[in-house]
């Protein structure tokens, strides 16, 4: 890598695990930029915006660095589902995408304000959710690890048991497309020494074998 130094703008343990795949060194700066989504944006668009301003914010206190922002939301019928309030919203959110697909658009973007370097792509995977069946929700509600998670649900975890199965990058559905990082660091500068696509065929990631391409 170059000596910039590289800043995840995340407080999200999965995207610093993901990241740290790639063998890279950084820090991590928690970004204060309020994730509040705008009436009349598309999940797509407010999903790109939220990845850019996180980014932005952190840059503004970490002027000399090359910081990492993403963001990752839930695509039902052109609906953004966000994060449930309480146990009683998790459920109904499952209930609303079990049986059917919905898609999970995940933005990545950099910022390097001393270079005047900015980008944001995405991308996008289709999930495929398993049938409603109320044990199996009671069971995860149970374990309460939907209550911070986009969509109630979290294929990493416990999660994986309500997805029947994915079309895309599985990554992108953790919250940090590895493949996208890698290739936006190195356009701005950043030395990937791991293999990314060996990295790809090892799956080395909770759940990553059972949702295989």
């Amino acid at each position: 890598m170059s000596d910039r130094l590289l800043v995840l703008a995340s407080s999200s343990p999965r995207r610093r695990e993901l990241l740290a795949l790639l063998g890279l060194s950084f820090e991590v700066c928690s970004s204060e930029f309020h994730e509040c989504p705008t009436v009349g944006l598309s999940p797509i668009e407010q999903v790109r915006l939220f990845a850019r301003e996180k980014a932005r914010s952190v840059a503004l206190v970490r002027s000399q660095a090359l910081v990492l922002g993403s963001d990752t939301v839930i695509d039902l019928d052109g609906r953004l589902l966000g994060k449930p309030m309480n146990l009683a919203d998790a459920r109904a959110m499952l209930s609303r995408l079990a049986g059917r697909s919905h898609q999970v658009h995940t933005a990545v973007a950099v910022c390097d304000r001393a270079r005047q370097i900015e980008s944001v792509e995405i991308a996008t995977v289709e999930v495929w959710m398993k049938a409603d069946i109320e044990q199996v929700y009671d069971r995860y509600l149970a374990s309460e690890e939907s209550l911070d998670k986009a969509g109630a649900y979290a294929i990493q975890g416990l999660g994986g048991d309500l997805v029947e199965r994915i079309h895309g990058d599985y990554t992108t559905v953790v919250g940090l497309p590895l493949k996208l990082v890698a290739r936006l660091l190195r356009s701005a500068g950043c030395s990937i020494l791991v293999n990314v696509e060996d990295l790809y065929r090892r799956k080395p990631y909770a759940n990553w074998n059972r949702f295989a391409a």
